[in-house]
């Protein structure tokens, strides 16, 4: 590190490091986004004018060994992580990785395998372990606010996206070779893996999927069972052409229940036998800012640990990869 800042290069500068990660590396204390990548230079070009980056590239590989950039982020579809990510580990810089870690489990344990032979960090983008209001819920459980927990149930109903309308554009988050799958995939895994912080590595999975509407290749449909290491079990049921959206985790105990949502910043609701309390936890403006704080604490030693790394980061994958694995041997899918 140069000193005590870390200079971050992103490699896929593309929608979702417009606000959700971009503008983190530049707010995070001790930290700077110093260079840019995307396939189409006029793009990065745009988009390192438009966030004050001082360099852009259009390859990967020079991004990843520019001697001034330090760490590396890897914002790319899935189809590419592993790729991006042991680039950067053999060049001996951090790197961290958006959510889905990879394409599947297997490629999960390359990137952790080579992390270790390096001696390089790897970190997820699973935020949402770092995001306020998942702290709350995590502090009222651990106050034992109800009691033991024993079962969580997880649903999220959303409606056909006019996106996938058409065949021929389809966006590549249900393009399987470039996503690993739907959107269960893309989506589902933020539940799973808040799950995991939560309440502790899910260790027993059953599940099914389907594919109801063929609007694309990949399930639009999930159904699934889970144990946790710690004995609470689970259920979860992921739909994505419903007539309305729907968004809860419950969290039942034997003195009460706790219910909030994946996404956005709803109440959380906490219900026992004295009565119901909401709680109203706001998210930050660039969602993934408390997590990159974390990573460069832990690079810098300054403070602290990030709370997302390669091992987490893997398990959730490894759950996914229980319950699809039927439907891809069936259709064929990668």
């Amino acid at each position: 590190m140069n000193g005590k800042t870390v200079r971050w290069g992103i490699v896929g500068c593309g929608n979702v490091t417009e606000v959700k990660s971009g503008p983190g590396f530049q707010k995070a204390p001790r930290s700077q986004l110093v260079a840019v990548m995307r396939r189409d230079g006029a793009k990065a070009k745009d988009y390192a004018e438009r966030h004050g980056v001082p360099r852009w590239y259009d390859d990967a590989a020079a991004l990843i060994n520019d001697a001034d950039v330090d760490a590396v982020y890897v914002a790319t579809p899935p189809s590419t992580h592993k790729q991006y990510a042991l680039m950067a580990i053999a060049a001996g810089k951090p790197v961290y990785v958006e959510k889905p870690m990879a394409m599947n489990h297997a490629e999960c344990e390359d990137i952790i395998r080579a992390g270790r032979e390096a001696g390089v960090p790897v970190f997820v983008a699973y935020y949402r372990r770092m995001l306020p209001r998942f702290h709350k819920v995590r502090e009222l459980l651990q106050a034992g606010a109800i009691g033991k927990p024993r079962i969580v149930n997880v649903v999220l109903h959303e409606p056909h996206h006019r996106r996938y309308h058409d065949p021929a554009n389809l966006p590549w988050h249900v393009q399987t070779s470039i996503s690993g799958g739907g959107v269960f995939m893309d989506i589902g895994c933020h539940t799973l893996d808040i799950l995991d912080w939560l309440l502790g590595p899910i260790t027993q999975v059953e599940g099914q999927a389907s594919n109801q509407l063929g609007a694309y290749p990949p399930e639009d449909t999930v159904a699934m069972s889970f144990g946790f290491e710690s004995g609470v079990l689970g259920t979860g049921v992921w739909n994505f052409d419903s007539f309305k959206y729907h968004d809860s985790i419950e969290l039942v105990g034997d003195e009460g229940r706790l219910a909030f949502a994946t996404f956005g910043d709803g109440p959380i609701t906490l219900e026992t036998r004295q009565g119901v309390q909401t709680f109203a936890v706001a998210n930050p403006p660039h969602i993934q800012q408390p997590l990159i704080e974390t990573i460069v604490a832990e690079l810098t030693g300054t403070a602290g640990v990030c709370p997302s790394t390669a091992e987490t980061g893997a398990r959730t994958t490894w759950v996914m990869d229980r319950v699809l694995h039927v439907w891809r041997a069936q259709t064929g899918q990668p």
